[in-house]
């Protein structure tokens, strides 16, 4: 009897809903193979009952006499499809992205939106799969999480086309986005408790005697900086965990590849110690001194500098007359365009002033964002799966970061230097990601590599591939529309 009921039902089904049927099965079997998991096959008979058999009532709706439900529910059943759509298109294909800073200026301009290709490098699975999928991390307007925190999957990466290259401009999860204060994002939630308790460390309240810049004093001001943020939620909101898919995303530039050694000497970065070709659009902070003629909007327009960028110092002169001094960054063809202008007196570069922290914040190996690694032989040393590296004292705070919060292992070392690695002496590790060093194309004012370290391959995104379209903010949606840049090469430079 039950056979005959189903056979009839199979016999009801209109041919074109077999058509449909059929090429979603072709499209859900491809992903699968792709997926490597083949317990996901046992969603298929949900599938088939969805277009053939219909037990379950998934269009009952349609049957109600009631016109305000039939309209309603025709209206979430189109955007039930749709929100599944852009899903797995979104974790699977690409998806847009906005570039919100000026790092990449000028390959990649403020209110820039890209296309990223998730494919290129192969998506990652879903490791939040529960989430909604047109938000990263948080709901705009309400500012609650767009994400369930459970279940979390395993890291696990479908094939791609290609690695990496040197000079890939690659979108990735913010590596140290795991923690973060909601209302103070910017800088990241360690460089914030870092200064703070180095403010407190400095003041002596903290733990006299311990010798500044030390691997126990930096701890200690991270320790004494988190229970300050932890306990001032009213300045700081909410101390958070974010899971690794649900970062913020940052867009650089792949400088640094898996065995590579890497080292800055006044600004010119060494890969196993030869010099790296700069970026066309490289970006470096200068002084422009006029002879007191305020530099007109068009001019600026004219160098492609935009309104945030434009800083007239207050209150400076220029050789004993009065003047006007802006701090602008620019291209070396933007140094050139104002060098040619006649009420333009100089334009020299801005002397380096630190004002956060190189990577590691746990030691202070007398480092700055121009001058990186230099004290180390061939320079610091990016990880490389199934590679094995030597520990010491020295070099812990380097890896501390790779070998316990992102590879996940319990990591200490005791007063008399020795470390221990899940409870047992180590005196090297194998590590089991790639990773990569990434930096931005205007120098001065990023915040990369140089700052939080090494980005993990289960932190990589995708590659942009194309501008969708750009609106400079400064100028309004209309008047801004750059239509120059719709569907330009995001990566122009390799």
């Amino acid at each position: 009897m039950e056979n005959k009921k189903l056979r009839d039902r199979i016999k009801a089904v209109r041919k074109t809903r077999w058509a449909r049927f059929a090429f979603v099965s072709l499209i859900f079997f491809l992903w699968v193979i792709w997926l490597g998991n083949y317990w996901v096959l046992f969603v298929y008979p949900l599938l088939f009952d969805i277009y053939i058999t219909l037990y379950i009532p998934w269009n009952w709706w349609k049957k109600s006499k009631n016109k305000t439900v039939r309209t309603v529910m025709s209206w979430v059943d189109s955007i039930v499809y749709a929100l599944v759509l852009v899903y797995f298109i979104f974790a699977f294909v690409g998806q847009n992205y906005k570039i919100p800073s000026s790092s990449l200026e000028k390959t990649l301009l403020v209110g820039d939106y890209l296309w990223v290709n998730k494919m290129c490098y192969g998506p990652r699975v879903p490791q939040t799969p529960l989430h909604f999928p047109l938000c990263q991390n948080t709901f705009p307007i309400i500012n609650t999480k767009s994400y369930f925190d459970k279940p979390q999957l395993e890291y696990h990466r479908l094939e791609g086309f290609r690695d990496i290259e040197r000079n890939d401009i690659v979108v990735f999860n913010f590596p140290a986005g795991d923690t973060i204060a909601f209302k103070v994002q910017n800088p990241d939630y360690y460089t914030i408790c870092f200064k703070i308790g180095e403010s407190i460390m400095r003041q002596g309240i903290g733990f006299p005697g311990m010798e500044e810049g030390s691997y126990e004093y930096s701890r200690q001001c991270m320790l004494l900086g988190r229970e300050y943020v932890k306990g001032n939620p009213q300045e700081f909101g909410d101390v958070m965990y974010r899971p690794v898919d649900r970062r913020e995303n940052y867009v650089k530039r792949a400088i640094g590849l898996p065995g590579d050694y890497l080292k800055i000497v006044d600004n010119i970065i060494y890969v196993n110690g030869k010099p790296l070709k700069e970026p066309e659009n490289v970006q470096y902070n200068y002084f422009i001194r006029t002879d007191g003629t305020q530099i007109p909007d068009d001019v600026w327009d004219e160098a492609g500098i935009s309104v945030a960028d434009r800083n007239m110092l207050q209150g400076a002169t220029t050789g004993g007359y009065g003047g006007l001094i802006y701090a602008v960054p620019l291209t070396y063809k933007a140094v050139d365009f104002f060098k040619s202008l006649k009420y333009v007196v100089s334009v020299d570069r801005v002397p380096a002033v630190e004002e956060l922290p190189v990577y590691p914040v746990f030691k202070n190996y007398g480092w700055t964002r121009a001058n990186y690694a230099t004290n180390l032989k061939d320079g610091i040393f990016i990880p490389k799966k199934g590679m094995t590296l030597r520990l010491n004292s020295y070099n812990l705070p380097i890896y501390e970061r790779v070998i316990k919060n992102y590879e996940g292992n319990d990591l200490r070392m005791d007063g008399d230097g020795k470390i221990f690695i899940n409870g047992v002496e180590a005196d090297s590790y194998t590590f089991k990601m790639d990773y990569y060093w990434m930096m931005g194309d205007n120098r001065d004012c990023s915040a990369d590599s140089r700052y939080w370290g090494f980005v993990p391959e289960d932190h990589i995104v995708g590659t942009p591939m194309f501008v969708i379209m750009s609106v400079d903010g400064d100028k309004g949606f209309f008047k801004g529309f750059r239509w120059d840049r719709v569907l330009k090469d995001a990566n122009p430079d390799k």
